[in-house]
């Protein structure tokens, strides 16, 4: 049984620059891509998402920094925008509806520097300097080129003139964001600034385009007005010792701290990778060797950056907020033990807004729960609303807030998987009579099965079927398991509603010599695992694996999507020999852009084959597989096993078979269009608002 944690420190009101927080958490600025595109104003999704975190009990909130210098300080286009006055209104609107629930709320500011995507706009990005041995291709950047004094002047004042700008509006702060490789942070450092000039060389010139934005702010929006900082607590890149490059972090905060800075929020980041923000991603898919120093890894990731924001919280006055994977448990030790003042969360959040009335309330086990799949920072990336994996409500509008149903009905949801799960959940919650038929001998669908290939220290799937499993209880859901469904049980239950969220049909290619033995199909895996899963979660199965297997030495994967990718992973994990074939001009699809950047770079090292644009899967024999290439030349790939692991078809049967049986039937989740978790989850909490 878990030991029930006191929250002591964590719901302690606690005050940055005279403004009074509530508690400890603090919800961290992240972009959104909620926002009016032509213009950048604040739209009503926008409102929604920030007045329901402020509903959830949250400290106070961070709102996502607008652009200050359109479209050069942004990382791409457009965004939301706070470069002229005509900007205060639309803030005013966000502010009002954060203070209604008693949250305060700062507004970061930021200029995006290097990071700026040239390749959108055609401008070169900006930066202090262009040190010689930076590779920016490599991280995936354009080179920018190094302002000159006018236009430094001038960014000052954009900072400035947007804080005066979001007092006006009601913020109650800002937070400026001198963290990762953003503008202010190529002053900072002293690898990235190589200027000569007074902004350049010493830690105090370094410091003085900082150091100058905080006066000016104080002295135009008052000084009253608080100012936070984002640093990063170590500069990766610094000639010398771990210790000496903290010591530096240290006297540049007490400089910040005299200009009148209110706070640090301390963050890590490695230039050129962007997934160091994210410490548990350090271990995906193996750990980096050796973990970077100074950090505390004992926990794979969760709290990793503490001991930066305990450095710097030694060494000034003001309130420090760490960040990196924390959860209310982890978070309450932080304070507990004095290592920083406030816990800044993010994507936990995300998951789920009422984490800090759940926690405060006792019940920790109705937290929806953030499994680190990165898909919320995925949409991001690429410039579309943001979106969760589990909360199917985020960046939605008020239409989305569950109503009561006009008429309990009785619903009958046929399967278990992540779309079953989450049309039974929604649907107990607007007050129906749920029952779910499961043919898997536990909830989850395939979700065992994917834990069992992905594990669960980084992505844990098994966390997020047992939110599930507990909802539905609590809830009065009748889940019956080892279950399936025809025409008399449906005559049987009498329901007013079918739901069908089945699953996809695993597919297998059509290949002369694929029924031989050599050849193992992907519903063959499901197969053998499904009855040792009855008694083994998926880390003890893994285990087992790592003695015993039966999949030969050399492997080749018939497959190259996300699927084909991780059981690639997974096999390369067990000392296999990997070769992946796929018809598709790219490989990686459902990965999403950061786990595809690592683990194809982390597959080339260990030897991994990748064969995009195969022409034809010639054949298949005791030997290997022959195909034609995409130069329309034949290779013979050699191979003790074969493996099909290619996404899952629609199953537009089901449908038919119970039409004309319920007054009302739906198809959704993989069994009416194949996606990703995150698209399951949505179409059931989109189709349990419906009847």
């Amino acid at each position: 049984m878990r030991k029930k944690i006191k929250y002591e420190k964590l719901f302690e009101p606690g005050s940055i620059g005279g403004v009074t927080f509530r508690n400890r958490i603090i919800k961290t600025a992240a972009q959104t891509c909620l926002y009016q595109e032509e213009e950048g104003y604040i739209i009503d999704k926008c409102l929604h998402f920030y007045e329901t975190t402020a509903r959830g009990g949250v400290g106070a909130i961070y709102v996502e920094g607008p652009s200050i210098d359109p479209p050069v300080s942004n990382i791409g286009i457009k965004g939301l925008r706070i470069d002229n006055d005509r900007y205060i209104k639309s803030f005013s609107k966000l502010t009002d509806v954060i203070h209604k629930h008693g949250c305060p709320t700062f507004l970061q500011l930021l200029h995006a520097g290097p990071w700026h995507q040239a390749f959108v706009t055609g401008l070169q990005p900006l930066s202090s300097s262009i040190p010689p041995d930076f590779e920016y291709a490599d991280r995936g950047l354009e080179p920018p080129r190094a302002l000159v004094l006018e236009e430094i002047e001038m960014i000052i004042d954009k900072f400035v003139s947007a804080a005066v700008r979001a007092r006006k509006a009601g913020f109650d702060g800002v937070d400026v964001n001198a963290a990762a490789s953003h503008l202010l942070s190529s002053f900072l450092s002293g690898f990235l600034n190589c200027r000569e000039d007074d902004y350049g060389g010493t830690l105090e010139n370094r410091a003085r385009i900082v150091v100058t934005i905080i006066k000016e702010i104080k002295k135009r929006a008052g000084n009253d007005f608080p100012v936070g900082v984002v640093l990063n607590g170590v500069d990766v890149r610094y000639e010398g010792s771990k210790e000496d490059a903290i010591i530096e972090v240290q006297a540049l905060a007490r400089i910040l701290e005299t200009a009148g800075a209110d706070s640090f929020q301390i963050r890590y980041y490695q230039y050129g990778y962007i997934g160091s923000l994210w410490p548990e991603q350090t271990f995906y898919p193996e750990p980096f060797e050796p973990l970077p120093e100074a950090l505390d890894w004992k926990r794979k990731g969760a709290g990793a950056y503490v001991p930066l924001a305990a450095a710097i919280k030694s060494a000034v006055s003001v309130p420090v907020i760490t960040v990196g994977r924390l959860d209310p448990g982890l978070g309450e030790k932080v304070l507990q033990d004095g290592d920083a003042d406030f816990i800044g969360m993010c994507r936990r959040l995300l998951a789920d807004p009422e984490l800090p009335n759940k926690t405060a309330k006792g019940n920790p086990e109705d937290i929806a729960p953030c499994t680190a799949c990165l898909h919320c920072l995925e949409q991001v990336r690429f410039h579309k609303p943001m979106r969760c994996r589990i909360n199917a409500s985020l960046g939605m509008g008020p239409e989305y807030d569950l109503k009561k149903a006009a008429k309990k009905k009785k619903v009958l949801v046929v399967g278990g998987g992540p779309a079953g799960m989450e049309t039974a959940r929604v649907a107990a919650l607007r007050g129906h009579e749920v029952i779910v038929y499961t043919k898997e001998n536990k909830l989850g669908g395939l979700l065992p099965t994917a834990a069992f290939v992905k594990g669960t220290e980084i992505e844990d799937l098994v966390l997020f079927v047992n939110y599930f499993k507990t909802q539905l209880a609590k809830l009065g859901v009748e889940v019956r398991t080892g279950k399936s469904v025809d025409g008399p049980v449906v005559e049987k239950i009498k329901p007013d509603v079918v739901v069908l969220a089945t699953g996809g049909v695993l597919s297998c290619p059509v290949i002369p010599g694929i029924n031989r033995p050599n050849v193992v199909r992907a519903s063959d895996i499901h197969k053998k695992l499904k009855p040792w899963q009855r008694f083994l979660g998926p880390n003890m199965l893994r285990s087992m694996t790592r003695l015993w297997m039966p999949i030969g030495k050399k492997v080749v994967i018939i497959g190259g999507a996300m699927q084909g990718c991780e059981l690639a992973e997974f096999l390369t994990l067990r000392g296999r020999e990997v070769t992946i074939v796929d018809q598709a001009g790219q490989m990686g699809d459902g990965l999403g852009s950061e786990k595809i950047s690592r683990l194809f770079k982390w597959m080339a090292i260990k030897g991994v084959k990748m064969i995009p644009e195969v022409r034809v899967y010639k054949e298949i024999s005791d030997k290997g597989l022959a195909i034609i290439d995409n130069q329309g030349q034949e290779q013979f790939i050699f191979a003790d096993t074969i493996i099909t692991a290619t996404p899952a078809d629609s199953d537009p049967d089901m449908t038919r078979r119970f039409e004309g049986k319920v007054p009302e039937i739906y198809h959704i989740g993989d069994c009416r269009e194949p996606g990703l978790i995150a698209d399951a989850v949505a179409d059931g909490a989109k189709i349990a608002r419906v009847f």
